[in-house]
C-alpha cells in the first residue's frame, strides 16, 4: 500500500497493483511516471488520473466510446510492444477532457492523444495520433446550433 497526498482528494492510500506506470511520462509532464485512476463517482463516466508525485496534478478523463461511439484508431506494433500488450481485452482507453472556463456544457475531449493502459501490467502511454481525422477539442455536448444542423 502506498500513501500519496493529493490536492483534490486529500491523503489517499493506493494498492501497489493499482499504480499505473507511464515510463516516458505524459507529453508536457515527462517527469510524472506514476498515477492512479480515481472515479469521479460510482455512476459517472468521468475519472481522474491522479499523479502520485505531484499533489495538484490530476487529469479529468473519460472512455471515448461513451461520447464518440465511432472513435477508432490503429495501435501500431511499436506501441503494443512498449505497453507489453498481448491481448486487446487488456487495453483500456481514455481521453483527456478540458472544461473551458469551468463551463461543463463546453467540455471537450482530446481525441488526437488518447491514453492507452495495459491492465495486465499497469503500463500506460499517451499516444499522439499522426494524420488523424480527430481534433484536440471535440465537444462532448453539442450546442443547440449543432443540433439544428
Amino acid at each position: 500500500m502506498r500513501k500519496a497526498d493529493t490536492l483534490r482528494f486529500g491523503p489517499i492510500e493506493v494498492e501497489d497493483e493499482k499504480v499505473i506506470h507511464f515510463p516516458e511520462g505524459i507529453p508536457a509532464f515527462e517527469q510524472e511516471h506514476e498515477f492512479v485512476i480515481i472515479p469521479y463517482d460510482e455512476e459517472s463516466p468521468y475519472v481522474f488520473l491522479q499523479s502520485l508525485k505531484t499533489p495538484d496534478l490530476a487529469f479529468l478523463m473519460t472512455m471515448p466510446f461513451i461520447f464518440f461511439p465511432d472513435y477508432e484508431f490503429e495501435l501500431d506494433d511499436e506501441n503494443q510492444q512498449k505497453l507489453g500488450l498481448e491481448r486487446q481485452e487488456d487495453m483500456l482507453l481514455y481521453v483527456l477532457l478540458t472544461i473551458p472556463q469551468g463551463r461543463v456544457q463546453d467540455m471537450t475531449a482530446n481525441l488526437v492523444a488518447p491514453l492507452v493502459i495495459n491492465v495486465a501490467n499497469q503500463q500506460g502511454r499517451q499516444l499522439v495520433l499522426e494524420h488523424s481525422p480527430y481534433q484536440t477539442k471535440h465537444r462532448l455536448f453539442p450546442t443547440d446550433k449543432a443540433k439544428e444542423d
